[in-house]
This record gives C-alpha cells, structure tokens and sequence, in this order.
C-alpha cells in the first residue's frame, strides 16, 4: 500500500462536533469518528452558495466522511448522509452542543473511541426521541469519563472495598471514588447516599434525588478533568431554565 493509500481513509462514520471559517470560501471541520476519534478536516470551498457540502456538514446528523492527508488538519473528499436522525430542538439542542463540547474538550485528537461514538449516537436518538434529558447526559457523561480512562467508581466503597449499601452515606472522592461518611471522610469530596450511587451504576435515574445528586457529581468530577476550560453550554441550559 502506497503511502498516499495510507492517508487516505473512505466513507467513515461520522458527526460533526463544530466547524469553523477557514480562509475565504472553506471550513474546518471538527469530526467525530468511529475509527479514528475526533478529527479536523478543511472542507475547501464549503462556505460558496452552491456548495453541495453546505447542506450535508450539519451537526447531530449521521455522515459519511472521506478525507486525504496524514498532518493534523487533513482535506475532506467527500461528505455524505448515513441516514438522518429527527432534527433536535429547543432545550435538546442545547443538550447537543454540550455533548459536542464535552467531546472537544476532553477528547484527545486520533484517540479512536468506538464504544464512545456508540454512546453519543445512542444519546443523540434519545434526545431527538425527546427522552428525559437529565437522564441521556448523565448516562453519557458516566460512558465518557469511563472511556477516557477515568475511573468512576460507583459500586463499591475503595477504602474498604465492600459493596456499596443503599441506605449508607457516603462521600465520594476526586479520583478515587467512594467512601463511608463518617467524621473523619475527607471534607473535599460529594456527599451522597448508597442509593444514588447504585441508580447510577445500573442508569436508573427515576429517582428525584439520584438526579440531583448524580448531576452535583457529574459536573464536580467533569469539572475536575476539564481544568481550566469553561463549558459554555452550561451557562445556556442555565439561562434557558430561568426564562
């Protein structure tokens, strides 16, 4: 196989996460890929009024991508729907570009994830089915943490190691997990019950206070592996709950 063989990649599953002016008439792409994890891709001449890539690069929608090149940004061949899925609206689309955001702020670029971009295609038909969406961005949440690699420990106590008890207290801690709540639990972690902690595990989020308590932990772990970085989605939920 020729080196130009090589960097070429077809008809790759795909969503776009954000796109971007590039020079006078492209885009750069922001992609996110079943085999090849997030990607940047130029999509020359995109931005021209009768390009017939302005009406297929839309986010939440499954594509079909084809790009050339082996350097960071590489050149979009050829773009194409792989079915639709229903258009999200309103507080759901909101739910979208924080799913997006979250996958480019934390996802490394060429880190291939495919249970990942499985979750986030289940999470997107979820939300276009209009399905509680406290409980898709909490069970997303929780599958991305996990498949990056950070360990979200939900089922039983690290110090102690013995299961987790539904009507215990517990405090769970940055980077290692939970804890019995007792007078000596480090101060700096989340408090939150035994019950919580098991909803969480098996997805349950029926109860009211697993989901105030997961979502409490949710944005302090999330909070945590972002760093220094603001998700501006958060604000717009925010502000959309007050109108």
């Amino acid at each position: 196989m020729s080196g130009a063989d090589k960097a070429r990649k077809d008809a790759q599953p795909a969503f776009v996460l954000h796109s971007y002016p590039f020079r006078e008439t492209s885009l750069v792409v922001e992609a996110f890929t079943r085999d090849h994890g997030r990607v940047a891709l130029v999509a020359r001449g995109a931005r021209r009024p009768k390009s017939a890539l302005r009406g297929v690069l839309l986010s939440f929608q499954p594509l079909l991508l084809s790009w050339t090149g082996k350097t960071e940004l590489r050149t979009l061949t050829r773009a194409e729907w792989d079915g639709s899925y229903a258009p999200l609206k309103g507080r759901f689309s909101i739910c979208g570009f924080y799913l997006n955001e979250l996958l480019l702020k934390l996802l490394p670029r060429d880190d291939p994830h495919e249970r990942l971009f499985e979750a986030y295609r289940g999470t997107l038909r979820a939300l276009g089915g209009r399905q509680e969406h406290e409980a898709v961005l909490r069970r997303f949440e929780i599958s991305l943490l996990r498949e990056l690699g950070y360990a979200v420990t939900l089922d039983h106590d690290v110090e102690s190691n013995e299961p987790v008890a539904a009507q215990q207290r517990y405090v769970y801690i940055i980077e290692r997990g939970p804890v019995v709540a007792t007078v000596d639990a480090p101060g700096n972690g989340v408090e939150l019950s035994g019950q919580t902690l098991l909803d969480m595990q098996s997805g349950n989020f029926e109860r009211s206070v697993t989901q105030q308590q997961s979502k409490v932990l949710m944005r302090t772990l999330i909070n945590h592996y972002l760093g220094n970085q603001v998700l501006h989605t958060r604000q717009l939920l925010r502000d959309l709950r007050e109108l």
